[in-house]
C-alpha cells in the first residue's frame, strides 16, 4: 500500500485544529483525575504517567482514537458511529464532555471553513472535518492522542503539587506509547472497541457528587 504524503498545509491545519489553544473548553475537563487526585491515586509525576498511559492504551484514548480513524472513512455511517460512541459513555460526564467539545469544535469549524458540520463527539467530529485532508490516519491520531496527555498532565499540574517541568517531562515518557496507539487504532476494526480502564471511568462517575471541584469532569 502507498504511503500518503501529508500536505503541509493540511498538517499546519490539523496542528491548529487539535492545538490547547482551539477554543473546545478542553481545560474545563479532567476525566476523572480530579477525582483521582484527590483520593490519592495520583499524587506524583509516576503515578500519573500510569494513569495517563492507562486511560490512553484501555480507555476513553484508544475508544476514541478509534472511532476517529472510522469517521474518517468516505463511507463513514457517521450517525450510527455517534450513537455507539454515546452508547459506550460510561458516565454522564463523559457524555458531557464528548458532546459539549465536539459541539464547539464543529462550530469553530464551520467558521473556519464555511463548511457545515454536524453535531457529534468530539472524537467523531474531528475525524469528519479532518476527512478530506491529506494527512494519514495514524499521523492524525499521533496529533490527537498527544492532545489528550497534555490535557490530562495540565489538569494535575494545576490540582497537584506538579510542576510545569514534571509535567512535560510526563508527557515526553508516553511519546512512544502514543506512537504505538496511533499506529494500531488507525487500522482497528470497530470490533476492537472496547475499554477496561475501570478506576478512571468510576473516579468521573464519582466525579459527579465532588462537593468542591473546579474542572466538569
Amino acid at each position: 500500500m502507498p504511503t500518503l504524503t501529508a500536505n503541509p498545509l493540511d498538517r499546519l491545519r490539523l496542528v491548529q485544529w487539535l492545538s490547547p489553544s482551539f477554543p473546545i473548553g478542553a481545560f474545563a475537563y479532567s476525566q476523572g483525575l480530579e477525582q483521582a487526585i484527590t483520593d490519592g491515586a495520583v499524587t506524583s509525576p509516576e503515578t500519573l504517567e500510569n494513569w495517563v498511559r492507562a486511560t490512553l492504551s484501555f480507555g476513553s484514548g484508544r475508544m476514541d482514537a478509534i472511532f476517529l480513524a472510522h469517521a474518517r472513512a468516505p463511507d463513514a455511517d457517521i450517525s450510527a458511529l455517534a450513537d455507539l460512541a454515546c452508547a459506550y459513555a460510561a458516565s454522564a460526564e463523559r457524555m458531557l464532555e464528548m458532546t459539549e467539545q465536539g459541539r464547539a469544535f464543529g462550530r469553530t469549524i464551520e467558521a473556519l471553513t464555511g463548511e457545515a458540520q454536524p453535531a457529534l463527539p468530539y472524537a467523531l467530529a474531528v475525524g469528519y472535518a479532518t476527512r478530506d485532508l491529506q494527512v494519514s490516519t495514524e499521523e492524525v491520531l499521533q496529533i490527537w492522542l498527544q492532545g489528550l496527555a497534555a490535557q490530562q498532565i495540565a489538569a494535575a499540574v494545576k490540582f497537584m503539587p506538579l510542576g510545569q517541568t514534571s509535567g512535560q517531562t510526563v508527557l515526553a515518557n508516553l511519546a512512544a506509547t502514543i506512537l504505538a496507539l496511533a499506529q494500531t487504532c488507525a487500522t482497528a476494526p470497530q470490533s476492537a472497541l472496547s475499554s477496561t480502564s475501570f478506576g478512571a471511568d468510576m473516579a468521573q462517575m464519582r466525579h459527579e457528587t465532588m462537593d468542591v471541584r473546579i474542572f466538569r469532569s
